[in-house]
């Protein structure tokens, strides 16, 4: 598993060098048997009497990191979705993205994010999963910017990272407390310590973490305004990111936590209540967009409302219809979305307004796009994959529990919910399909004359609805062998179901689905005659319109800030960067209790230090007040010479060294940048410049006397000069302690110091050589 993972990214690396063939083949055929033998190789763990795989690496033992992968039914599903769709959307890039593009960025970014997802499924360790988290947030803001050159690429890049990036810092935070709480950073142990978590408390803090995290990165509302604005990607990133994987592991992540809250009814309530509300409002609003990849953006945000609505259900129906719809999304979806970017391929339009009558010169695509779309609907077909778990989603919609008036009214209210949000998917499905592909054909809108695509560019979707079919036509093939598995991962128990098309008239679930078809088919007949209720809801109101006022306070008042302090001013930067220092280190040793000052242990001051500290002090000072340059530099120059002596009286003969090369070195940089140095200020400074430098420069000089104080009294363990004065002989066969130190114990510290001391002789030689060498000419 461990190679499975990193492989990606190792070809990641060497995609670049890759690309550079690309013209004389794609560098998508290069790279296309990475994902493919990933999916060959998880494909062997299908239809197993299953039970979990653990591969464990160690990386930061000192912080009980270690790469840790564990494969059961959940990681399962999704590292053959990750895989397997992967290798049909690489394929599909091929004829997509044309060799003048910068072929060598795109598959590295996707490579990149592939690595990344494979690495969030499989991941036990925590902070190991919060990695890779955060790697597909940046990997997905490269993919969506790819066409950097675009505004809107732009725009929907930056917004989608910082939603999801807030959503990955929430989850940090549930993270971080979580091991507080348990002690450990395997997710299956925390499962086993459930009990420790519920009772703790931090509890609500890790509840609220976890699910802005799973929030913001499975588009649920009010965070699904990012998605939307991520379909200026090419399209290939749409089928991926936006149907089958990324957008799904806010669901993954729900999934995988669920057994640690099941014992929680507030974790359920709230995953039914925002999933609800996704499905609903999505679906609605699809239906209000005319851009394809628009449509279909917002019915991936209401399908994965369901889906959340599903896991918030809690009961064995809703976890075995959760898992089972997001094998049939993935299916159904990603062929939708490749089949919209061949329409845009093969006419240069997206606009719904301008398409139609195409399947007399798309007959494939169209073929292709009747079976994804009333999947997608829901249409009681026994090759449908999507009116299974459609149905399985009304049924668990039927059988929930719990006790409480709040409770009691989702209960209610969750069936109706459904009904309504199926309605709209209805609607929109049948939008998207008769939109495009029937009516009338409108040549003069259209950029260029419509034809089918290559052959090869029909064959991922080709292959996803195959998966529809196939699915449909022996479900309990693929229930036996993945999804029940996959539940019971999720459940934590047994969840066996079984998938029948037929459960008879009486069936309250297929009474639902005659609802929401009739309705449906009521509604999109009469869109023109009502669908002027946009304009009332949601109106003028939008939360695309929040998120730009916020984006656009934050960066005038950071701009405001920037500008208070940027003034070009060095005085003032020393001035905040030593206040700030002087402030949160002594704040840190007073509510620390790092303060430790103790005289009684040091050493007495000599006549000699009390000579040479003086000399330094009145160094120091007259180099802030000297009105020649070079009398300030000559001056500054005594400080460190001074300095020096007293690593010579301190027996430290190798520092003074040192400090007097490096003393040396800068006396002369300064005397040769002259040139580029300010002038010194003329005049007499202001009392408030002048106090304000010797407040400072007392305060600093004070705290790192009391630093220095401190640490000398703070000692937790015996001191390591006892073992070197009795081991200097013995290990190093010399009598002096300062030498076999440098020599032996400290080596290799002495050899940098060298180094040190190479690099600056290096640097005066070649200053001189450089004035000699100009004075030659």
């Amino acid at each position: 598993m461990v190679f499975a993972v990193f492989a990606p990214l190792i070809f990641a690396i060497i995609i670049p060098f890759i690309s550079r063939f690309k013209r004389k083949i794609h560098t998508g055929w290069l790279i296309l048997p990475v994902p493919l033998l990933i999916f060959i190789y998880f494909l062997q763990f299908v239809g197993r009497d299953f039970s979990t795989i653990m591969q464990s690496t160690n990386w930061i033992p000192s912080l009980d990191i270690s790469l840790d992968f564990y494969l059961d039914g959940l990681s399962l599903l999704f590292a053959l979705l990750i895989s397997g769709i992967g290798t049909l959307v690489v394929l599909y890039s091929i004829y997509y993205l044309n060799k003048e593009e910068q072929l060598g960025h795109f598959y590295t970014y996707l490579y990149i994010f592939m690595s990344s997802m494979l690495g969030v499924v499989l991941s036990d360790n925590v902070f190991v999963l919060y990695t890779f988290w955060e790697f597909t947030s940046l990997s997905s803001f490269l993919l969506i910017g790819y066409w950097h050159y675009r505004e809107k690429s732009r725009y929907g890049a930056l917004k989608s990272m910082l939603i999801t990036v807030f959503g990955g810092f929430s989850l940090l935070g549930g993270i971080i407390l979580l091991t507080i709480v348990t002690g450990t950073t395997s997710i299956q142990e925390m499962v086993s310590k459930s009990d420790l978590i519920i009772n703790s408390e931090y509890f609500l803090f890790i509840l609220v973490f976890l699910l802005l995290g799973a929030f913001t990165k499975s588009a649920q509302f009010p965070f699904h305004i990012w998605l939307p604005d991520a379909m200026e990607a090419p399209t290939p990133v749409s089928a991926y990111l936006h149907s089958a994987t990324m957008v799904k592991a806010g669901i993954y992540l729900m999934a995988r936590f669920s057994p640690i809250f099941s014992e929680v009814p507030l974790f359920f309530v709230l995953l039914s209540i925002f999933g609800l509300v996704t499905l609903t409002w999505a679906s609605y609003m699809a239906v209000r967009q005319t851009d394809l990849k628009g449509i279909l953006a917002f019915s991936t945000i209401s399908q994965l409302g369901m889906i959340m609505a599903m896991l918030g259900f809690g009961t064995t129906y809703g976890v075995f219809a959760a898992v089972f719809h997001i094998l049939n999304h993935a299916t159904f979806k990603g062929s939708l979305f490749m089949i919209a970017g061949i329409v845009d391929h093969e006419t240069g339009s997206r606009d719904i307004r301008k398409l139609g009558g195409l399947m007399t010169f798309m007959p494939i695509s169209a073929t292709l796009a009747v079976f994804g779309t009333f999947s997608m609907a829901g249409v009681p077909l026994p090759f449908l994959n999507g009116f299974y778990s459609k149905e399985k989603f009304f049924e668990s919609s039927l059988h929930l529990e719990g006790s409480g008036t709040f409770v009691e009214g989702l209960i209610t209210a969750a069936p109706i919910i459904a009904v309504v949000g199926s309605i709209f998917t209805f609607v929109y499905s049948m939008y998207l399909f008769f939109g495009t592909f029937r009516g009338e054909y409108q040549e003069s809108e259209l950029p260029k004359k419509p034809h089918e695509a290559p052959i090869m560019m029909l064959v991922p979707p080709a292959i996803l609805v195959l998966g529809v079919i196939l699915i449909g036509l022996f479900p309990n093939f693929f229930n036996h062998v993945l999804i029940s598995h996959s539940a019971d991962a999720v459940y934590g128990d047994s969840v066996t179901k079984k998938i029948k098309f037929w459960h008879g008239w009486d069936s309250r679930a297929f009474q639902m689905s005659l609802v929401v078809i009739s309705l449906g088919v009521l509604l999109y007949l009469t869109k023109s005659k009502w669908d002027s209720i946009y304009s009332f809801l949601p109106g003028p109101l939008s939360f695309n319109r929040v998120y730009d006022w916020i984006v656009e306070k934050v960066e005038s008042v950071s701009n405001r800030i920037t500008t208070f302090y940027m003034t070009g001013s060095l005085r003032l930067y020393m001035v905040l960067i030593l206040t700030t220092i002087i402030i949160i280190t002594a704040s840190t040793l007073v509510f620390t209790g790092g303060m430790n000052f103790d005289v009684n242990d040091l050493a007495p001051i000599t006549t000699a230090e009390i000579i040479i500290a003086t000399i330094m002090a009145l160094g120091a000072i007259g180099t802030t007040i000297a009105k020649n340059r070079i009398a300030a530099i000559l001056i500054l120059g005594v400080v460190g010479y001074g300095l020096s002596i007293l690593f010579v009286m301190y027996s430290a003969p190798d520092l003074a060294l040192t400090q007097l090369i490096v003393e040396t070195v800068t006396v002369v940089l300064f005397l040769l940048c002259f040139y580029h140095l300010p002038n010194l200020e003329s005049g007499t400074k202001s009392f408030t410049k002048t106090g304000t430098n010797l407040l400072i420069s007392t305060g600093y000089g004070l705290l790192m006397m009391l630093i220095g104080i401190s640490a000398y009294n703070s000692r937790f363990a015996e001191t390591i000069s006892t073992y070197f004065m009795e081991n200097t002989y013995k290990l190093g066969g010399g009598h002096n302690a300062v030498n076999v130190i440098l020599v032996d114990f400290r080596g290799i510290d002495t050899l940098f110091e060298i180094a040190v001391l190479f690099g600056a002789a290096l640097g005066i030689y070649t200053m001189i050589k450089l004035r000699q060498d100009k004075g030659a000419k």
